[in-house]
C-alpha cells in the first residue's frame, strides 16, 4: 500500500493501526489532530510528512509543544515499522486507506463536516464512488412490510436511475435498499459503524465489491465491534456525502435514524426527504415538521426521473459554504 508521507504521519498519530488494545500512548482524538494540524499549518512545517525525522528539540521549537506532548507524538511517529505490517494485511484483504492529507479524501467530506470530518477512513471496494451523485436511504431496523417494499423499490430506483445509494449497511431499511440497488446493477456506499473485516467476507459483498458496484467504508478501525456511539458517529457521514436523503422511518425522539436525521436537517447538509402518508411512522410526521420535505408512498414517476424530481423538490436547501485546506 503505497502512502504519501502526509498519509503515513496521518495514520500513525491518529489510527490504532500496529498498536495494542489499551495503547500507551493513545493515538490523537480528532480534536486532538484538528489542533496539531492548525499548528502546523500556521508554522514553517506546513504539512504533517515534515514531522518525520525531527527531533524533540525541532518538534517543541517549530509547534510550541509541551514536554508531554512532545513525548507522545515522537512514540506515536516511532512506530512506523509496526504500521507497514498492518497494512499489509489490510492489503492482503482488500482494504484501503485514505486521510484527510490524501486528494481521494471525499471533497463532501470537507466542506460540509469540516473538523468533523474523520481523519482516516478504511475502505474496501470503488474508492472512486464516494462523493457520486447520489441518494441516502436511512431507517430502522425494524420496519414493516410497506417500509421494507418502499426501501427495494427506492434502491432499485435508484440502481436503474444511475444514483449512486448511500446507506449505512444495517438490517433493515439499510439492507434492503442496498440489495436493490445491486441487483439493478446500480452502484451503493455503505458506511459501516462495525467491522469492516466481517462485513467484506459476505459472498454477496464479496461480489459487488469485485465487480467495482459496492464501496465499504468506515471511519472506525477495520475490526472494530458493534457500540451505538460509533452507529451514532457515522450518521452524519452518510448524509453528508449523498446530494439527497431519505428517510423510510423514524421513531420519535430516539435511535440513530431520528439522531441523523435531525442533525442533518439542523446542519442541512443535504436536501432531507421523509416518507410522507396517512400510515407512515409518528417520526416521520415529526421530522416533516422540523423542516424535512415530504416523499410520497406511491412514487408514480418513472424511474429515470427520480433525479430530476428529487432537485425540484428540494428547492430552499442552501449549499455549505467552501472549506479550505484541510489536514
Amino acid at each position: 500500500m503505497m502512502l504519501t508521507a502526509d498519509a503515513q504521519v496521518v495514520l500513525l498519530l491518529c489510527s490504532h493501526l500496529g498498536l495494542p488494545t489499551q495503547p500507551d500512548p493513545a493515538p490523537l482524538t480528532l480534536r486532538e489532530w484538528n489542533l496539531l494540524a492548525r499548528k502546523l499549518q500556521s508554522s514553517a512545517l506546513a504539512h504533517p510528512g515534515a514531522l518525520l525525522g525531527l527531533t524533540t528539540v525541532d518538534l517543541k521549537s517549530a509547534l510550541d509543544l509541551s514536554d508531554d506532548e512532545v513525548k507522545r507524538l515522537v512514540r506515536l511517529l516511532e512506530r512506523g515499522g509496526a504500521l507497514a505490517i498492518e497494512l499489509e494485511r489490510l492489503e492482503s484483504l482488500g482494504i484501503w486507506v485514505v486521510t484527510r492529507a490524501d486528494t481521494q479524501y471525499p471533497q463532501q467530506w470537507r466542506q460540509r463536516l469540516k473538523e468533523s470530518a474523520p481523519a482516516v477512513l478504511f475502505g474496501s471496494g470503488e474508492a472512486a464512488l464516494l462523493g457520486q451523485p447520489g441518494l441516502a436511504v436511512v431507517g430502522s431496523r425494524h420496519v414493516n412490510e410497506d417500509g421494507k417494499a418502499l426501501a427495494e423499490f427506492i434502491g432499485n430506483t435508484c440502481g436503474r436511475s444511475g444514483l449512486v445509494l448511500y446507506s449505512g449497511g444495517a438490517r433493515g431499511v439499510d439492507r434492503v435498499a442496498t440489495e436493490a440497488a445491486l441487483q439493478a446493477r446500480g452502484m451503493a456506499v455503505g458506511v459501516l459503524a462495525d467491522s469492516l473485516e466481517k462485513a467484506i467476507r459476505s459472498p454477496e459483498a464479496r461480489a459487488a465489491l469485485a465487480r467495482g458496484n459496492l464501496a465499504l467504508v468506515t471511519p472506525y478501525a477495520p475490526d472494530a465491534g458493534f457500540s451505538v456511539g460509533a452507529a451514532m458517529g457515522r450518521n452524519k457521514l452518510i448524509y453528508a456525502l449523498a446530494d439527497y436523503a431519505l428517510v423510510i422511518a423514524s421513531e420519535v425522539g430516539k435511535g440513530g435514524t431520528w439522531a441523523g436525521a435531525t442533525e442533518a436537517l439542523k446542519a442541512r447538509w443535504t436536501p432531507v426527504f421523509v416518507l410522507d402518508g396517512p400510515n407512515v411512522p409518528e417520526g416521520n410526521r415529526l421530522l416533516l415538521q422540523k423542516g424535512a420535505l415530504p416523499f410520497p408512498e406511491l412514487f408514480s414517476e418513472p424511474a429515470l426521473s427520480l433525479r430530476d424530481w428529487l432537485a425540484a423538490h428540494a428547492s430552499g436547501f442552501g449549499s455549505c459554504p467552501a472549506q479550505g485546506r484541510l489536514l
